[in-house]
């Protein structure tokens, strides 16, 4: 079975607020290893932002950010994500490939819409 809108049941942390720090402390909890991506990716959406004049790519940043949290605060979710894309990469047959890719959007879709994005 796909899941594509996480319930609430085993979830490792509330959902954050959308702020550089909410978004990532609660990173430090569900997902550690990523923090130094996180930083990186926050470092480009300033510069973007300075070079552009505006504030989309602080607002994608954040948007991005909150729905990986959204993803990893459910494990058998983030679970779910890993396997589909790992499975997309290594499937021989084009149509199984797309099914485990379809399954991958559906997921990230769905973190995208509980969070707002």
């Amino acid at each position: 079975m796909v899941t594509t809108q996480p319930d609430h049941t085993g979830e490792l942390i509330p959902r954050p607020e959308r702020t550089p720090a909410a978004l990532r402390a609660a990173l430090a909890v569900v997902a550690p290893e990523r923090l130094s991506e996180m930083d990186a990716s926050q470092r480009a959406a300033v510069t973007e932002a300075i070079e552009q004049s505006g504030i989309s790519p602080l607002r994608m940043f954040l948007i991005e950010w909150a729905a990986v949290i959204e993803i990893e605060r459910f494990p058998d979710t983030a679970r779910e994500l890993r396997r589909a894309e790992y499975l997309a990469q290594i499937a021989e047959d084009p149509e199984e490939s797309r099914r485990y890719v379809r399954t991958a959007g559906d997921i990230i879709r769905a973190a995208h819409k509980a969070v707002g994005g």
